[in-house]
């Protein structure tokens, strides 16, 4: 049953792209939206403000130009059990005093889907198929594969002292069965930090709206989601402590699936905190657009980065589908060689 639920799931997600015509389509980037790195997953996914390493090519572009050395970053995951597999690798890299270049990729499979649709049985030898699935004809099934990618080309630049803006370039492929769609879009990020240790994100994805065109000859698009947020930090029991909020506008229609919505536009929040110990160990809790509450930890070694988040997926109050664990991995190549040239 959490089988069949599952994929039911990612194939409406995926179905919605080969019938329909030309249209903004409802949920038509969701695979894009799922997230990446222990940090931010931990904190309900509040990032727009405060992300200021490799991950921000995902999350907030801008956000790219405030590191000081090369970074790679790598997370597996697994959603309901081991059914969905969803891999994320990211590298950046510091270019002269105030810019950075980022590339990352996102991959999503869900494998050994049933294809009952050579299945069917003809009951009555007229031609006419039934359609109820006791009426299989188990030996036509077959199985096919849905799988997704994301590849992201960021830039990003230091401004000014507490200004900095950047961009993706997105590309999007996207498998189905025997169908597929090709995307480009871009997004836009900027950081702003007003006075010391307050600090205020934006993202607008998809900024010019993303056109996936399938070979079934039906296109969709995914329309733009304006991403803020807002974050400040303080001194607390020896560390650092961090609360931020995000909210995410679409103008999807997508009404009683959003926290709030005012007609067509819909509002999700996402809230979260960190507390560092001195670069030794942190601890982070959050909310998130899908009403889950996220728990999180990170541990900081010499150039290495471990950071783990716990989610649960509650289907109804007798079943669950099984939590969902992610860990992710930040290398730093902090040698005084590689540090970025002093502006």
């Amino acid at each position: 049953m959490k089988k069949l639920f599952a994929s039911l799931f990612f194939l409406i997600i995926s179905f919605t792209s080969i019938n329909s015509q030309t249209v903004i389509g409802k949920y038509a980037g969701e695979f894009l939206a799922i997230g990446v790195g222990g940090r931010a997953l931990g904190m309900g996914s509040a990032q727009t403000a405060i992300v200021n390493d490799v991950t921000s090519g995902y999350w907030n572009p801008a956000g790219l130009a405030r590191i000081k050395y090369p970074q790679v970053s790598l997370m597996h995951e697994e959603h309901f059990g081991n059914l969905v597999n969803y891999n994320y690798g990211a590298v950046a890299i510091p270019y002269g005093t105030d810019m950075s270049f980022g590339l990352s990729i996102i991959r999503l499979s869900v494998d050994g889907i049933p294809d009952t649709r050579n299945a069917l049985y003809d009951a009555n030898g007229d031609g006419i198929l039934d359609i109820h699935t006791d009426r299989l004809d188990y030996s036509k099934i077959t199985e096919f594969s849905n799988t997704d990618w994301a590849v992201y080309f960021t830039f990003a630049k230091r401004q000014t002292e507490n200004f900095y803006w950047g961009a993706n370039l997105k590309i999007i492929r996207r498998d189905l069965a025997e169908y597929g769609a090709t995307g480009i879009g871009f997004d836009i990020g900027a950081y702003y930090s007003p006075f010391e240790n307050f600090y205020l994100g934006a993202n607008i994805q998809d900024a010019t709206t993303t056109l996936i065109a399938w070979s079934s000859g039906r296109n969709e698009l995914i329309s733009p989601t304006a991403k803020f947020g807002a974050a400040y930090e303080f001194n607390f029991l020896g560390g650092r402590l961090i609360p931020a909020l995000d909210f995410d506008i679409r103008f999807e229609n997508r009404k009683f699936a959003s926290n709030f919505n005012i007609g067509p536009v819909s509002f999700d929040l996402h809230s979260g905190f960190e507390y560092n110990f001195k670069n030794i160990f942190a601890l982070r809790a959050g909310y998130n657009d899908v009403r889950q509450f996220t728990i999180g930890a990170g541990i900081f070694l010499p150039k290495l980065q471990i950071d783990y988040s716990f989610a649960r997926f509650s289907q109804s109050e007798t079943e669950r589908l099984p939590d969902t664990h992610r860990i992710s991995l930040i290398l730093t190549l902090e040698e005084p060689k590689y540090l970025r040239n002093a502006p």
